[in-house]
């Protein structure tokens, strides 16, 4: 099938590489470009981006992995596909970390290589309407969909967001209780190819550990997690509760890509998993395997808590103050001089959730007529009666 304006560049040093795969992708109606080492192909990326391209690893001079670095921030723009004959787990995954869509070992078999070209050019695709996703996402007031904040720190949060929806990985997320995890999955699956699917939450407190097996694989009678959110999102929240003998089978899961329950099809889902310990703590107790967490850690987004943000406390506040002022249909309060120094004094122990609750209860039980901290004192020494 013909596939006009598409372009296709291979990178290779070898040169009956780089002329069979060329001669391979126009068989397939690509149109195939070539260029025999990684600063080759960096000027002519700097001229027009291909939409694919397809790269050697090792090369003489500029190496395929520092070739995806020098694209750097464009690189979810591209499918980029790598090919090596010395193919390693840790070479694999720092190439994915740099933004390549998949990769492929040598001695190279075509249809492989056709079907994840074929699903990264896809992927590209959404790639650009996720850019404008993103546009609309992005507020200069410092939100980012229903994530508020404008530190440093989130900022970070924000670009990694918009380059891990855009794969398939499975990605962790911890942080301390109330940072937000749940809601920065949600964000990865309103961002990803999968968001049309379902979005399905498991609580791994709230499982028994007789029935972790049933709850998320099934069994011959009933679908579990994992099939109900096919083609979408899975979120396990506290990953480090699920026993030693259910990591096992979720991280072979994982590493197919799939899963099956006894008489049923095999089902694909995105995996995000949560917790609010350290993971690298959590593997030296004993509660998160080793192997696991080498597995998720390919995407780790760690968030911070909400003492280290700043002023993102003060957004945060004048957000759920005035939702919640709209909600029980109360006027603006305004802000005396000594309520905004009180709230960033706060440690926040409880972190965002904390801080919604609090201003939940200014909203609905201040005395006004201004917020001041004699105001959030009131509130606090009324509920503690």
């Amino acid at each position: 099938m013909a596939r006009p304006g598409l372009n296709v560049l291979v990178v290779d040093d070898d040169a009956d590489t780089r002329d069979g795969l060329t001669v391979l992708l126009e068989s397939w109606g690509y149109c195939a470009l070539a260029e025999p080492n990684g600063q080759a192909a960096l000027q002519r990326c700097n001229q027009k981006l291909p939409h694919a391209v397809v790269s050697d690893l090792l090369m003489p001079g500029m190496t395929g992995l520092e070739f995806i670095e020098a694209l750097h921030e464009r690189v979810h723009q591209v499918a980029i596909i790598m090919l090596t004959g010395q193919a390693t787990i840790e070479t694999a995954v720092q190439a994915i970390k740099l933004g390549a869509y998949d990769y492929l070992p040598k001695p190279l078999e075509a249809s492989k290589l056709r079907a994840v070209l074929e699903k990264g050019l896809k992927q590209v695709g959404f790639a650009r309407e996720a850019s404008v996703l993103r546009q609309k996402l992005e507020s200069p007031l410092g939100s980012y969909g229903e994530l508020i904040g404008k530190s440093p720190a989130m900022r970070q949060i924000y670009k990694r967001l918009s380059h891990i929806a855009l794969t398939d990985s499975a990605v962790l997320v911890s942080g301390e209780s109330g940072t937000g995890k749940e809601l920065i999955a949600r964000t990865l699956h309103e961002l990803s190819p999968r968001h049309e699917g379902p979005f399905l939450t498991v609580d791994c407190a709230a499982i028994t550990p007789t029935l972790f097996e049933s709850e998320l694989f099934g069994d011959e009678k009933e679908s579990g997690c994992f099939e109900k959110a096919d083609g979408g999102t899975l979120f396990l929240d506290e990953i480090t509760l699920m026993p030693p003998e259910i990591q096992s089978r979720f991280l072979r899961a994982l590493d197919e890509g799939e899963a099956r329950r006894i008489g049923a099809t095999a089902v694909a889902v995105r995996v995000v998993a949560a917790t609010k310990h350290p993971p690298a703590t959590s593997v030296k107790e004993g509660k998160l395997k080793q192997d696991l967490f080498y597995r998720l850690k390919t995407f780790h987004l760690a968030l911070p808590p909400l003492r280290e943000r700043g002023d993102d406390i003060v957004l945060l506040a004048r957000y759920y103050l005035d939702s919640f002022g709209d909600k029980y249909q109360r006027p603006a309060l305004p802000w005396a001089s000594d309520f905004v120094p009180t709230l960033l004094a706060h440690t926040w122990p409880g972190n965002v959730r904390e801080l919604r609750q609090t201003m939940e209860r200014l909203a609905r039980m201040a005395p006004g007529p201004n917020l001041s901290a004699d105001a959030q004192q009131y509130v606090h020494t009324v509920l503690e009666r």
